[in-house]
C-alpha cells in the first residue's frame, strides 16, 4: 500500500512539474491572423444577441415566400438580418424584438393584437424554413438547436405596453414563448417612467409596474430595464427577486446627457444585483460624436440634391452621397463598441456585459465594422487586440445571459 501511494505522489509530483501549454497570446498576432481566430470562435461559441428587430422589419416588408419582398432565408439587400450573414457571422440566437410602438398605447387592445402578430410571424418564419430556425425557450434550447446547426429565434417583448392593463398577460405572454419584457419604451406607460419622455407620471414604477415585475419573477420572464427612466430602474431592482437584463443599452460616459444609456451608477447597481448590460451598436449610443456629424451630412447632401436639382432615387444623387459620405464618415467604429465592453469590465467585471446589438433597429447608424450580423468576428477580433481571452469572450457571447436566464427559470420553478 505505501509502495502504491508513493507511487501515486511521484506521478502525480512529475505531471505537476512538466511544462504547461502557454496562452495564446492573440495581442502580438497580425489583424489578418486574429481576424481568422476571431472568426472560428464565433462559430464554435455559442453567440446571443439581447436585441434584433426582425420581427417589425418584416411586417413593415411583408414577410412572405415570395422573393420580390421580404424572404430572411436567403440574402437581403436591405436590413441587418438574414440567414446567410446570420451564418456568416456566427450567431446562433438573435433575441426577437416583439416591438410595441409607444403610439399603439394610445388604442386599448393595440398594443396586445400586435405583439400576438409578432410573435405568430417568428413562429411562422421558423415553420416555414424549419431546416434554418428554430423556436427558443431556454438556455437549453439553444444549445440543442446550435448543436444541430439551426438559428435560435428566442423572444423579447420591447415595451410592456404589450401587456396592456391585465397582470394575467404576463402569464399569458410567457406561454406564448416571451422571455423578456423591456418595461418601458418611448413614453411612460401604466407600468413606469420611460428615459426618452420629459414627462415622469410616476416617478419610477407605477404600482401596477411593481406587481407585474413581481409577476414576471413568478412566471420567469426576465425584466429589461432598457429604455426605463433612472428612477424606474432603480425600482425595478429594488422590486425584483432575481437579476435583471438591459438588452440593448450602452454607456453613458461616452454620451453625456443620454439617459437612454446607463450611468456608471446604474452599472453597478445592475452588477450587485447580479445582472446583465447587452451593449448597443447604434451610432448615438456608442458615440456622442455620431449624431453632429450625421446631420451636417445629411444637411450637405440635402443642399446638394436641391442644387442641382436630383432626387436620391437618382443614379447620379446615389453615387454622389456614396462618395461624400465615405469621405466624410460621421460613423464610429467597432473599436468604440469595443471601448464600451471595456468600460463596463473595468467598472464592475466581466460576468456583467452581453451583446445587444440592435440591428434592424438603428437604421444607418450603425458602426464601419458592424453594419449587420455577419460582422461580429470584427468585435471579437477587436477583444482578442486588447487581451480577452476566449473564456471572457464566451462569457461576452452566451455565458452571462445564460446565467441570468437560468437564475430566472430557477426562480420560478420554485415557486
Amino acid at each position: 500500500m505505501k509502495k502504491s501511494y508513493s507511487l501515486l505522489l511521484i506521478g502525480l509530483m512529475a505531471w505537476a512539474c512538466q511544462p504547461k501549454e502557454a496562452a495564446v497570446d492573440y495581442t502580438s498576432m497580425s489583424d489578418e491572423e486574429r481576424l481568422k481566430v476571431a472568426t472560428e470562435i464565433a462559430h464554435k461559441t455559442i453567440m446571443v444577441d439581447g436585441h434584433v428587430d426582425l420581427p417589425y422589419r418584416m411586417k413593415v416588408g411583408g414577410f412572405t415566400l415570395q422573393r420580390e419582398i421580404l424572404d430572411v432565408s436567403v440574402r437581403t439587400d436591405g436590413g441587418n438580418f438574414d440567414y446567410p450573414r446570420t451564418k456568416e457571422g456566427g450567431l446562433d440566437a438573435p433575441f426577437m424584438s416583439i416591438y410595441i410602438p409607444a403610439g399603439n398605447q394610445q388604442i386599448p387592445g393595440a398594443s396586445k393584437a400586435l405583439a400576438d402578430s409578432l410573435i405568430l410571424m417568428t413562429e411562422r418564419l421558423t415553420e416555414t424554413f424549419p431546416d434554418k430556425f428554430a423556436m427558443a425557450y431556454s438556455p437549453a434550447d439553444i444549445e440543442a438547436n446550435f448543436a444541430s446547426g439551426k438559428i435560435s429565434l428566442p423572444m423579447g417583448m420591447e415595451n410592456g405596453a404589450g401587456l396592456e392593463d391585465d397582470i394575467a398577460n404576463v402569464e399569458y405572454f410567457h406561454k406564448r414563448g416571451i422571455r423578456y419584457i423591456t418595461l418601458t419604451h418611448g413614453k411612460a406607460n401604466l407600468i413606469g417612467d420611460s428615459s426618452y419622455d420629459t414627462v415622469r407620471l410616476y416617478n419610477g414604477l407605477s404600482e401596477y409596474g411593481k406587481q407585474v415585475v413581481q409577476e414576471m419573477n413568478r412566471v420567469g420572464i426576465m425584466v429589461d430595464v432598457s429604455h426605463v427612466s433612472d428612477e424606474t430602474f432603480l425600482d425595478a431592482l429594488e422590486v425584483t427577486k432575481v437579476p435583471v437584463i438591459a438588452s440593448h443599452s450602452s454607456v453613458r460616459k461616452f454620451t453625456p446627457g443620454f439617459e437612454r444609456n446607463m450611468s456608471d451608477e446604474l452599472i453597478q447597481a445592475m452588477a450587485k444585483n447580479g445582472g446583465v448590460m447587452m451593449i448597443n451598436f447604434g451610432g448615438s449610443f456608442i458615440d456622442s460624436a455620431y449624431a453632429a456629424g450625421s446631420a451636417k451630412v445629411r444637411e450637405h447632401i440635402v443642399n446638394w440634391l436641391a442644387e442641382n436639382n436630383l432626387s436620391r432615387s437618382d443614379s447620379a444623387a446615389q453615387a454622389y452621397i456614396t462618395q461624400y459620405t465615405a469621405a466624410n464618415n460621421p460613423f464610429p467604429t467597432v473599436q468604440k463598441v469595443a471601448d464600451h465592453i471595456d468600460h463596463v469590465v473595468a467598472l464592475v467585471g466581466i460576468d456583467y456585459v452581453g451583446l445587444g446589438s440592435d440591428f434592424d433597429g438603428v437604421g444607418d447608424s450603425l458602426p464601419t465594422g458592424l453594419k449587420d450580423v455577419s460582422m461580429y468576428p470584427n468585435l471579437i477580433a477587436e477583444l482578442l487586440k486588447r487581451g480577452y481571452s476566449e473564456e471572457d469572450i464566451e462569457k461576452i457571447c452566451s455565458g452571462n445571459i445564460f446565467r441570468v436566464w437560468r437564475a430566472v427559470e430557477e426562480y420560478a420553478q420554485n415557486q
